[in-house]
């Protein structure tokens, strides 16, 4: 597939890529899918922990505390992790580290979303 021009940029969960590519699938039933689109939707459906709304709503949430970005948020989002050490693991390559209580605040509001 080649791209002429990109007419814009956004990170999207897996749970939302997961979304687009069954809608694409329903909308042209009769054709066959691109083995790039196959392959994607094969991942996001065997990896993805959540529906489109849901992990929306979580990244929205996690957006509004301080040390977050939307690169990271999305991570959360996809990875789900269930401990301090797999939260430690996203945040490794950042400049800082996160206090304990900025770590559970995170998990706690992970945990509603699961």
């Amino acid at each position: 597939m080649i791209v002429k021009q990109v007419l814009s940029e956004e990170l999207l969960t897996l749970a939302e890529v997961h979304e687009i590519l069954k809608s694409i699938k329903e909308e042209h039933k009769d054709e066959e899918m691109s083995y790039e689109k196959r392959r994607v939707l094969e991942y996001s459906t065997k990896f993805s922990k959540t529906n489109a709304k849901a992990s929306r709503e979580l990244l929205n949430e996690l957006l509004k505390l301080e040390k977050m970005n939307e690169f990271i948020a999305v991570k959360i989002v996809d990875l789900m992790p269930k401990s301090r050490e797999e939260l430690r693991s996203i945040y490794a390559k950042e400049g800082y580290t996160l206090t304990e209580e900025e770590l559970d605040a995170i998990l706690d509001i992970v945990a509603k979303y699961e």
